[in-house]
C-alpha cells in the first residue's frame, strides 16, 4: 500500500477546510502536491498560464463563495509570481491559502538554484506565513493557516519544501474539520447603542455612507434611512450590497463617484459610516459629526474624525438600534438630495445616449449597453482604471449581481484572472470581464486558460489605445501625457487564433448587436471595442488645484503644437464636466 505523504495530508486538510480548487502552474518542487491533488477527489487543479493570474482567481473564487480559495506556485520564481494577486486577495479580505513550494530543505540558506525566502517575502500580504521544515509540522501549520485565512478574512501562506512534501505523513491526530457555516456576529454594548440613537435623534440632516460591510444588512440600512430620512451613498465596495432596490440612493463618492453622494456627505449634520474603510480622506467631510460602525475595532476613526465609534456587526447593530430611534418627520434634506441625484444621473445618462452615433465609440455607451443586456445575476469583473469608472457609474447592481475589482490594492490586469476564478466558482452564471487594453495585455496569456478549461467568460476590452487613467492623472498634475499611448493588435483576431470567438466593434451602430452576440455565444468570447481615447472620467467634484493642473497641461499642449489634440479632448468631455 502506497504511503500517505505530507502532500496527501496537505490536500486532505485543504479539503476539510472547504477548498474545491487549486489555481496554479505545475512543476518542479510543487510536483508532489500536484500529484496529491490528482489522486484526491473533490479538489480540482485549475492550470493557469501565470501564477499571478492563479492568485487573482483564487481571491475571486473566495470572495464569491465565502469558501477557502487556494493557489500554488513552485519554488523561487514560481511562488514569487503569486505575490501581486495575494496582495489583492489579502486587501480584499478574501480567505486564501497559498502553497509556496520551496527548494530542498537541506539547501535552504546556501544560495541554491532558485532560492528565495518566502517567509520574508509574503509577510506583508498575509496574516500567517510559515515554513514547514519537518514533516511533523505540516498538520498544525496547515490547520493554523486555514483558521487564520477564514477567521481573519485574508491570506495565509504555507511554505513547503519539495523533499518534505514527499515524506510520509505524521500527526493525524491533529487534523480536524471546520464548521464553515458558523460565523459569529457581534452587537455593541447597550450604552453605545443608546448614544448612537441619541445622536440620530438630535440631527435633522443625516447621511448614511456604506461599504461592503453592509453585506446582508440591506433591509436594516433602508429601514434606518426611512426612520431618520437619510440619503444613502456608497463606496465602490458597497455598491453590490446597497444600491439595488434603494429609494434613498444618492450614488457614490470618490474619484470614480457620481450623483449627489459627495454633496449629501458634506451638507449633513451627522454622517454615519457603515462597514466602510473608504481610504480617500480628501473626499471625507470635516464639519459633520461622524458615527462609524465596523466589526474591526482598528478601523474606527482611521480615515476621518470620529465622534462615536461603534464596534459591531452592521446588521446586528442596526437591529438593536432601530427600536430606539425616533421617526424624523422632516424629509426636506432627503428630498433635496434625491432631486439633486436625479438631475446628475439624468445628465450622465443623457451624455451617454447622445453619443450613440459618435465615432470613435464612447466607452460609456459600451458600458451602458452591456449593463442593459447582461443577466440580472451576472458577475462583472472590472479592471482598475477607466473600466472601474464605467462599471461604478453605469453598471447597475441588482440583488443577484456581483461586481468584483481590485478596489483596495488597485492592481492593473485583475479583470481577466478574477473572471477565471468567478467562472470556476459559479459555472452556471454569466461572467463578464470589463478589461482595459493595458490591463488585458498584461496578463493576456491567460486568455488561453479560458480556452483550455472551456470557461464561457465574456471578455469586453475597452480598447482606446491608451492608459487612459494615467493620462488623466498626468493632466490633473499639470503634466503632458507621456508614454500613455498603446499600439495594440486586433485583439479579436488574436482571440480567434487562440480558439475562441472574437468580435471587433468599431462603429457605434454595431455595439448592441455585437454585445448581444457575445453574450449569447457559447464558450469564451472576446469583444474588442475600439473606444474614444479622449473620453476622460471626470470626478464628481473638481478642485481648484485640478483645474490649474488641466489648464497648465492644456497650455503645454498648445505650445507643443498639439492644439488639435486639445480640441478633440474638449469635444469629447465638455458635456461631462461637473457643474453646479
Amino acid at each position: 500500500m502506497a504511503k500517505r505523504t505530507v502532500a496527501d495530508q496537505l490536500v486532505e486538510i485543504l479539503l476539510a477546510g472547504g477548498a474545491q480548487r487549486v489555481y496554479g502552474v505545475v512543476g518542479d518542487s510543487l510536483n508532489p502536491v500536484v500529484d496529491a491533488v490528482r489522486r484526491h477527489d473533490g479538489l480540482d487543479w485549475v492550470s493557469v498560464r501565470h501564477e499571478e493570474a492563479g492568485a487573482f482567481a483564487a481571491g475571486a473564487d473566495a470572495q464569491l463563495t465565502g469558501r477557502l480559495g487556494v493557489c500554488a506556485g513552485s519554488c523561487g520564481p514560481g511562488n514569487l509570481h503569486l505575490i501581486n494577486g495575494l496582495y489583492d486577495a489579502h486587501r480584499s479580505m478574501a480567505p486564501v491559502v497559498a502553497v509556496a513550494s520551496h527548494i530542498p530543505s537541506t539547501e535552504i540558506g546556501t544560495g541554491y538554484f532558485q532560492e528565495t525566502h518566502p517567509t520574508a517575502i509574503f509577510q506583508e500580504c498575509s496574516h500567517f506565513c510559515e515554513l514547514v521544515s519537518r514533516r511533523e509540522q505540516l498538520a498544525r501549520v496547515a490547520q493554523i493557516a486555514i483558521q487564520q485565512a477564514i477567521g481573519r478574512n485574508g491570506v495565509s501562506v504555507i511554505v513547503l519544501p519539495g523533499d518534505v512534501a514527499e515524506e510520509e505523513a505524521t500527526g493525524e491526530e491533529l487534523e480536524h474539520t471546520y464548521r464553515l457555516d458558523q460565523r459569529p456576529t457581534s452587537q455593541p454594548a447597550d450604552t453605545v447603542v443608546g448614544e448612537f440613537a441619541d445622536r440620530l435623534d438630535a440631527a435633522t440632516r443625516v447621511t448614511l455612507f456604506c461599504g461592503k460591510g453592509v453585506a446582508g444588512a440591506h433591509d436594516e440600512v433602508l429601514a434606518l434611512a426611512e426612520r431618520v430620512k437619510a440619503p444613502v451613498g456608497h463606496a465602490l465596495g458597497g455598491k453590490d450590497w446597497i444600491q439595488y432596490d434603494n429609494p434613498y440612493d444618492v450614488g457614490m463618492s470618490g474619484l470614480l463617484g457620481y450623483g449627489a453622494c459627495y454633496e449629501a456627505m458634506h451638507s449633513c449634520e451627522l454622517l454615519v459610516l457603515l462597514g466602510t474603510d473608504f481610504p480617500y480622506v480628501q473626499f471625507m467631510p470635516t464639519t459633520p459629526r461622524v458615527v462609524q460602525v465596523d466589526t474591526r475595532r482598528e478601523r474606527l476613526g482611521s480615515r476621518s474624525r470620529l465622534d462615536l465609534g461603534v464596534w459591531g456587526d452592521v446588521k446586528e447593530t442596526l437591529h438593536a438600534l432601530l427600536p430606539r430611534v425616533a421617526d424624523n418627520p422632516d424629509r426636506s434634506f432627503l428630498d433635496r438630495m434625491l432631486r439633486r441625484h436625479r438631475e446628475l444621473v439624468a445628465r450622465m445618462r443623457a451624455y451617454t445616449d447622445d453619443t450613440r452615433a459618435r465615432r470613435p465609440v464612447r466607452p460609456e455607451f459600451v458600458a451602458a449597453t452591456l449593463d442593459d443586456l447582461a443577466a440580472r445575476d451576472a458577475i462583472f469583473t472590472v479592471d482598475t482604471g477607466m473600466c472601474n469608472v464605467w462599471a461604478a457609474r453605469l453598471v447597475h447592481a441588482t440583488a443577484g449581481r456581483r461586481i468584483l475589482g481590485s478596489y483596495a490594492h488597485g492592481s492593473m490586469a485583475n479583470a481577466l484572472p478574477h473572471a477565471i476564478g468567478a467562472q470556476c466558482a459559479e459555472p452556471d452564471r454569466q461572467v463578464i470581464a470589463m478589461c482595459g487594453d493595458g490591463g488585458f495585455s498584461m496578463l493576456m496569456g491567460d486568455m488561453l486558460t479560458l480556452v483550455q478549461h472551456e470557461l464561457p467568460v465574456k471578455l469586453v476590452i475597452f480598447n482606446n489605445g491608451s492608459l487612459g487613467m494615467v493620462a488623466l492623472e498626468m493632466m490633473v498634475e499639470g503634466y503632458l501625457p507621456y508614454q500613455t499611448a498603446l499600439k495594440n493588435p486586433d485583439f479579436a483576431a488574436l482571440a480567434r487564433a487562440a480558439g475562441m470567438t472574437g468580435i471587433r466593434i468599431e462603429d457605434p451602430a454595431d455595439v448592441r448587436d455585437g454585445l448581444r452576440e457575445a453574450l449569447a455565444t457559447p464558450g469564451p468570447v472576446l469583444v474588442d471595442a475600439l473606444t474614444d481615447p479622449n473620453a476622460l472620467s471626470m470626478p464628481p467634484r473638481i478642485t481648484s488645484e485640478q483645474t490649474k493642473g488641466f489648464a497648465l497641461a492644456a497650455t503645454k499642449l498648445v505650445l507643443a503644437g498639439d492644439a488639435e489634440e486639445l480640441l478633440n479632448l474638449a469635444r469629447s468631455n465638455l458635456r461631462n464636466l461637473p457643474r453646479p
